[in-house]
Parts: structure tokens; C-alpha cells; sequence
């Protein structure tokens, strides 16, 4: 797994470093510590004519020395990061890197071309974040824009062992991706995973629910058909089981976001695990949206999975 870990030397992305030891990363990981300068580095004057002296402006001068500064700073950063995390992950490949450019778009430029399957980075950073996690904030802006999964990853504060999971699910294949990966990562023994359904008034259950042809649906704003709802959900449960993990189904009824927040917060969830889209299908990632408001207000760490067939697709939930 190649992961993409974005610090700004912020307190949330020092808490990266201890949410990073219960994400259930693989042990043989390949990490790229990144850290970058918001600053833009002036190109230099063309000394065309080598026998006159060369007048660099002041104001040019003071702008190349700022950006030196903040790059060194950048490097520091990554360095003092990518040694903390060889401590917490011994058998990890670890390398760093320190750019001076825009922040999200640096970040998502050396994802795709690091071919990240993981980008994680912190909710808030210093104050060019700002102090909420908003549209145009840099931790949003990836979270948008990725090709691949993203973590927006907050510390626990608990000292609980066994590690509490959310995943969201709703019977498309991407929320069946969020399944698959949380099936696929290495837990503390005594993992539990609570699969959290919100129902409206109706509900695709066909095999292919987003081939309308085949579309079966069922009535599911009646609280005495949950139990067939819940049905659905039982080979994800299952999945989730033989990979040895505790998995029950909870349905619950309202708006998705509030449903899955207090979901998360009433059980004092590690981490909240969603797919990009749902079966409905909107086709972007909205500011309002299930999986961009959840990643916004969440009081745990939000994982958004994206698999190699949702990245080129660009539609989100």
C-alpha cells in the first residue's frame, strides 16, 4: 500500500502520527512524508548581458529569502516526520519530500503521480486552513479532488484497545468497497464494526442496484420491515466476520449525515468509513453532501475509499 501522509507541523498534523497506528495499515507499507511551503518561489532575473551588473529588486530579493525560509522550514518538517513515523512503523518504506507551492494542488499532483492509494493528512492546520474544515480548505479541496482514498485523520482520545468502526452502507458497490477495505486491514483483536444503514422510504436490494432494469426495491419506511433491510446487509456482516472482526447491522432513519454523526459520536466511534458515492448516484462530491459533511463534522477520523473503478469516474456521494 503506498500511502501519501500530508504535515504542516499544525497540532492536527501531529495527531496524524497517533491516528496512523489505528488505521490498520498494512505492516509492509510504502510511505511518502510531504510537507509543503504555501509560498510561490519568484523565477530569477535572466542576466542576458553578463557585462553589466545584475539589479535584483529589493522587494524580489526579499520575496526569494521568505520562500527559501518557509521551503527549509518545509524540509524540517518532513524530515522530523518521516523519522517519527519509521519509528511507529518499523517495516514501512519511509521517504520525504518538501515542495513550495499551492498546498492541495501539490499534494494531489504527487499523489497521482506517486500513484498514492491513500492520502492522509489532518482535518485543521495552521491558520491558511482556517479553523474549520471548509470548502476551499486544503484537507476538503484534496478530499474532492483525489483519484484515490483519502483519511482525514483526527487522534483518539481514548485509551480503549479494541478499535470502534462506522461504516456507512447502502448497498451500492462503492459503500461494498468501504467494506472490502476495512476487511482487508490488519485490526487489534476485538475490533468492532457497526454497519450503519440510514433509510429513507424506499431501497434498491437487487444485485446490480444501478442497473434500473434489474431494480428490486422495498418499502423500508416502516420500522417492521428493518429486519429484511438488515438482511441486506448480513454478507457484508459476514465479510467483515470471517475477516475477524465483530460486525453487527444497525438501521437507522433520518438525514444520512446527522444519522451517521450521531452514530459515530453516541458510540464513540475510531473512525467513520465511506464510500465517494451512494447508489443514487450525484456526480460530484458537494459541500453538503453525505461524505463531505461527514469528513467536516465528524469528531473521529473519516476515511473516504476510493477503489481503482470509482477513481476515474469523478462522481461522488
Amino acid at each position: 500500500m503506498k500511502i501519501l501522509i500530508a504535515c504542516d507541523g499544525s497540532a492536527s498534523a501531529n495527531g496524524v502520527f497517533e491516528d496512523l497506528k489505528n488505521a490498520g495499515l498494512p505492516r509492509n507499507s510504502e510511505a511518502l512524508v510531504m510537507s509543503v511551503a504555501d509560498v510561490i518561489i519568484p523565477p530569477p532575473i535572466d542576466e542576458k548581458n553578463e557585462e553589466l551588473p545584475r539589479y535584483e529588486p529589493p522587494g524580489i530579493k526579499r520575496a526569494h529569502q521568505h520562500a527559501e525560509l518557509k521551503l527549509k522550514e518545509a524540509e524540517a518538517r518532513a524530515v522530523h516526520a518521516a523519522a517519527h513515523i519509521r519509528t511507529l512503523f518499523p517495516g514501512w518504506q519511509v521517504s520525504h519530500l518538501a515542495l513550495a507551492d499551492s498546498p492541495a494542488w501539490a499534494i494531489l499532483r504527487e499523489a497521482d503521480n506517486w500513484k498514492a492509494d491513500l492520502i492522509v493528512m489532518g482535518a485543521r492546520g495552521h491558520s491558511l486552513l482556517g479553523s474549520r474544515l471548509i470548502l476551499g480548505s486544503i484537507s476538503q479541496r484534496v478530499l474532492y479532488e483525489a483519484r484515490g482514498s483519502v483519511r482525514i485523520a483526527r487522534a483518539r482520545n481514548t485509551d480503549r484497545s479494541a478499535l470502534r468502526l462506522i461504516v456507512g452502507v447502502d448497498n451500492s458497490p462503492y459503500s461494498s468497497a468501504a467494506v472490502e477495505a476495512v476487511a482487508k486491514r490488519e485490526w487489534p483483536k476485538g475490533t468492532h464494526v457497526r454497519l450503519v444503514n440510514v433509510v429513507d422510504t424506499v431501497m434498491a436490494i437487487s444485485v446490480e442496484p444501478l442497473e434500473p432494469a434489474f431494480r428490486k426495491w422495498i418499502e423500508v419506511d416502516n420500522e417492521d420491515n428493518w429486519d429484511e433491510v438488515a438482511k441486506v446487509f448480513e454478507p457484508d456482516a459476514d465479510k467483515l466476520r470471517a475477516a475477524g472482526l465483530k460486525a453487527e447491522v444497525t438501521i437507522r432513519k433520518g438525514n444520512p449525515t446527522d444519522q451517521i454523526l450521531e452514530a459515530a459520536e453516541s458510540w464513540s466511534a475510531d473512525c467513520i468509513f465511506l464510500g465517494p458515492r451512494g447508489a443514487r448516484g450525484i456526480e460530484r462530491l458537494l459541500l453538503g453532501s453525505v461524505s463531505s459533511a461527514v469528513s467536516a463534522r465528524a469528531h473521529c477520523s473519516v476515511e473516504i475509499v476510493r477503489t481503482k473503478s470509482s477513481k476515474t469516474g469523478g462522481a461522488e456521494k
